[in-house]
């Protein structure tokens, strides 16, 4: 499992590592079509402006569309990881101070309801990628079919949820022998 919550990072990364080439190509395209149709820089470079203009120079078309479904990818892509390194941003001002046994069994409670919460995403999603496709809707720019997007976010849901469902396991399983099987990552701490 932490191989494949592992992966899953890494082609999180990836993704999101692309959509902020992406945007940034898009603002430096935008910032030079807008630099090369003020005055001044028409006055300087003449028509050797418009030839670049003419090339294209502008913002990508339709990066937003293609950051909203990437983004959306990424961060599902992400949660396996966070998941099972127990890495989620915590705040234990006061099971600090409770036993280790009980803070087992918040533990699990916790685990038990983030693996029900991540499966009814993951139904909801493929109900949503099932209607966009029923639908056939597309994005206004690009007019790529948006099922492709809940696609992508379903299957990294996917496996978010069945890494939830583990860790769900295990911390019942801790729970009920009383020893730890994983240790908790300690939340935004490390």
């Amino acid at each position: 499992m932490t191989g494949l919550a592992r992966a899953m990072a890494v082609l999180g990364g990836v993704v999101l590592t692309l959509l902020i080439l992406l945007t940034c190509v898009s603002v430096i395209g935008r910032t030079l079509n807008t630099l090369l149709h003020t005055d001044w820089v028409e006055g300087l470079l003449g028509g050797f402006a418009k030839t670049l203009l003419g090339t294209g120079i502008g913002p990508i078309l339709g990066d937003f569309e293609l950051v909203e479904a990437g983004i959306a990818f990424a961060i599902f892509a992400f949660i396996p990881l966070c998941q099972i390194t127990g890495s989620h941003a915590t705040v234990d001002i006061f099971t600090s101070v409770l036993s280790s046994r009980v803070n087992r069994a918040i533990q699990m409670v916790v685990e038990i309801v983030f693996a029900l919460v991540l499966i009814l995403i993951a139904w909801r999603l493929y109900e949503g990628m099932n209607s966009k496709m029923r639908y056939q809707e597309t994005t206004f720019l690009l007019q790529f079919p948006i099922w492709w997007a809940y696609a992508a976010s379903f299957a990294a849901s996917v496996v978010s949820a069945v890494v939830a469902v583990y860790m769900a396991v295990v911390r019942i399983a801790e729970s009920l022998s009383g020893r730890t099987i994983i240790p908790v990552g300690g939340g935004a701490e490390h």
